[in-house]
């Protein structure tokens, strides 16, 4: 029978980490937020998207009210914290210091491939479902708790009725914590005590419905089996550049952010952090973006994980995109084209942050840059010798066809802003990508030709001001925006001395210390926001486009240093104190560190013009790059110059 846990109305009120104390676990169907003081404040158990099983990050409760839920590692005596990933994993170590002995605590979520699947294969994923929490004693003796808050689906505050079973604690639904030790229960939740002594551990395990047997005996061999797992998935990464640990960590970032069954990359684990601490620009990023999908294939090939960018290339194609049907910005992780926005007053926030949405209703928006996206998309598809069916082409063909009827309308453009529609530069420039790319693809046509001639006139009456001239935000401004820190990278024929102007106006206008702003001015909203990191990597690449190498490789170096101590980003940081603000971790930012990396060493091989260009141009540069040094060596090794291959360990690195 289970002890009851003494009142702890006397404790005081919690507040939320700084969001740069957590880190991210997960098993490409679901994902957990762990704290620097080893306590899991969100856990999407079995899907990105689902209602959480805890929430605390979102609602710390107060007096009389539990909140959003956690679990809880509370060792004795605590003098210091240290963390990381077990080396080229998804797989948290957290070291206490205590006054009686240290404590490692190991946290995942099991995941493998199937005994069907082929080496290559990521698709086919043996993932339980389980999170998994191991304590291990490596010195001295240690006391700890373990305090577990589950909370009901619907972001219910409502603690699930606990029954505390053999070797385990049963809750409502199915969900079951399997644990030894002492179990007290109180209306929150249960709190497990151990004594561990050095030398030994004790595993417990969450699972969401009852498994065939105790998961705690297969703890050892699912941690082995896991860091397998991502240590081959890892052994992918072509990147050989100075800047290898950060890249493939950002690389297995973007893992644990991809939905396994449909490949849909969502933008973030989280919903509702803010862009200001208190602010209410807090919004739902558990969703997939077309936007990401030409970024995620650019970077996700040039690193060698051609699958991966295949399954999300198969998601917009098979879930997504749609001949005749509205074009969304977003879509769910199944492809659902509804995702409706609802506030949730109910919810404290984070730090008070204001309101917890769920959905997005940028889903509704009109935002022409989608359409060159998709296309680059496409274009970028081919460069790496994909196929485009008779169906894709005929999609590809109607979204030219519809770009030439409405580019001239304005919109909300890439920043979603909700403000009026404006005719931003930006957009009109991805609607001249759009197409040029078709004219790539399908051939060129007089309608596309004349448009395309149409869109760049108008970029260079109404979207450029000053002297000498730069490109403005929108028709009629003077201001700058970030977003036109890409336009180098699309191939325009603008003269390049507009658009070195246009990046030093950006510096002027919106870079702070090594942090750039999206934009300034009003956009339709309450309060201010962070810098962007995104928009900070873009400023490196468009360094490269005008020749300014050092610049890029000394401010690229300063953006990493401003990664948290386990290698992760969120959408954006508090220029005045380095903190994090906006969802996390964020895939856009991954992304960009990923692309940064490949720019620059593109940039030592052939300078700015190998930068110049299409993303299908620098793509084929850098895999042309990585193939070259790869024939070298096999040729050497044919001819026993040189012994690389000894293992197949070996053969991976390569690959």
């Amino acid at each position: 029978m289970a002890a009851e846990l003494p009142q702890t109305d006397d404790r005081p009120p919690y507040v939320q980490p700084p969001i740069e104390d957590y880190a991210i676990i997960g098993d490409c169907h679901g994902a957990a937020l762990v704290s620097r003081a080893g306590a899991i404040d969100w856990l999407a158990l079995l899907r990105l998207d689902d209602d959480p099983t805890f929430f605390r990050l979102l609602d710390g409760g107060e007096r009389g009210d539990h909140g959003g839920g956690a679990w809880e590692i509370l060792p004795d005596g605590v003098r210091e914290v240290r963390r990381a990933y077990v080396d080229r994993t998804n797989v948290l170590r957290t070291t206490f210091v205590c006054e009686t002995g240290v404590l490692e605590v190991t946290d995942f979520m099991p995941v493998g491939r199937t005994r069907a699947a082929k080496a290559h294969d990521y698709v086919d994923l043996n993932a339980p479902g389980w999170l998994v929490r191991r304590l291990a004693c490596v010195e001295g003796r240690v006391g700890v708790t373990s305090r577990f808050s589950p909370r009901g689906p619907g972001f219910s505050k409502a603690p699930l009725d606990l029954v505390v079973e053999e070797g385990r604690i049963a809750a409502r639904g199915g969900l079951m914590l399997w644990c030894g030790g002492e179990i007290a229960l109180d209306e929150g939740g249960a709190a497990i005590r151990h004594e561990i002594a050095e030398g030994e551990s004790i595993a417990t395990v969450l699972t969401h419905v009852m498994p065939l047997s105790d998961p705690r005996e297969r703890v050892d061999h699912l941690f082995e089996v896991t860091c397998a797992f991502w240590r081959e998935w890892a052994a992918y990464v072509r990147y050989r550049g100075p800047y290898a640990e950060q890249v493939t960590r950002s690389a297995l970032a973007l893992k644990c952010l991809t939905y396994a069954p449909t490949g849909a990359l969502v933008a973030a684990a989280t919903t509702s952090l803010p862009e200001q601490l208190g602010g209410a620009r807090n919004w739902d990023y558990r969703f997939s973006w077309l936007r990401d999908s030409c970024f995620a294939l650019f970077s996700l090939s040039t690193l060698g994980f051609s699958g991966e960018a295949a399954r999300f290339s198969d998601f917009l194609t098979r879930r997504c995109l749609r001949e005749g049907s509205t074009m969304r910005i977003v879509y769910g992780i199944e492809g659902q084209p509804f995702l409706p926005e609802r506030d949730r007053d109910d919810l404290a926030g984070y730090r008070g942050a204001r309101p917890v949405r769920t959905g997005n209703e940028a889903a509704e928006q009109r935002q022409l840059d989608v359409f060159g996206e998709v296309l680059d998309w496409a274009d970028l598809r081919l460069a790496l010798g994909a196929d485009l069916g008779a169906d894709e082409r005929a999609l590809m063909g109607s979204i030219a066809d519809h770009v030439c009827r409405t580019w001239h309308q304005p919109d909300q453009g890439l920043w979603e802003m909700r403000s009026g529609p404006q005719d931003f530069v930006q957009g009109k420039a991805m609607a001249w990508v759009t197409l040029d790319r078709a004219a790539k693809i399908l051939g060129d046509r007089p309608l596309w030709r004349e448009n395309r001639e149409a869109i760049l006139a108008a970029i260079l009456e109404k979207g450029t001001a000053g002297d000498p001239p730069h490109l403005t935000q929108a028709f009629g401004t003077q201001a700058v925006d970030a977003a036109l820190l890409q336009v180098p990278l699309l191939g325009l024929p603008i003269d390049t001395r507009i658009l070195g102007e246009t990046v030093r106006r950006v510096e002027a206008e919106l870079k702070v210390d090594d942090l750039v702003y999206r934009y300034r001015g009003e956009d339709g909203l309450e309060g201010a926001e962070g810098a962007f990191m995104i928009t900070s990597f873009w400023l490196v690449e468009a360094y490269l486009t005008v020749g300014r190498g050092e610049e890029a490789r000394a401010l690229f170096e300063r953006l990493l240093a401003r990664a948290n101590d386990v290698g992760l980003y969120a959408e954006e940081v508090d220029p005045k104190t380095g903190g994090f603000l906006g969802n996390f971790p964020q895939a856009f930012t991954h992304l960009s560190l990923i692309s940064s990396a490949a720019l620059l060493h593109l940039y030592e091989i052939g300078g700015a013009e190998a930068i110049r260009g299409t993303n299908a141009d620098r793509a084929r540069a850098l895999v042309g790059a990585t193939e070259g040094v790869k024939a070298l060596l096999y040729a050497l090794v044919r001819n026993r110059s040189v012994k690389l291959f000894s293992s197949r360990k070996s053969v991976l690195a390569l690959d």
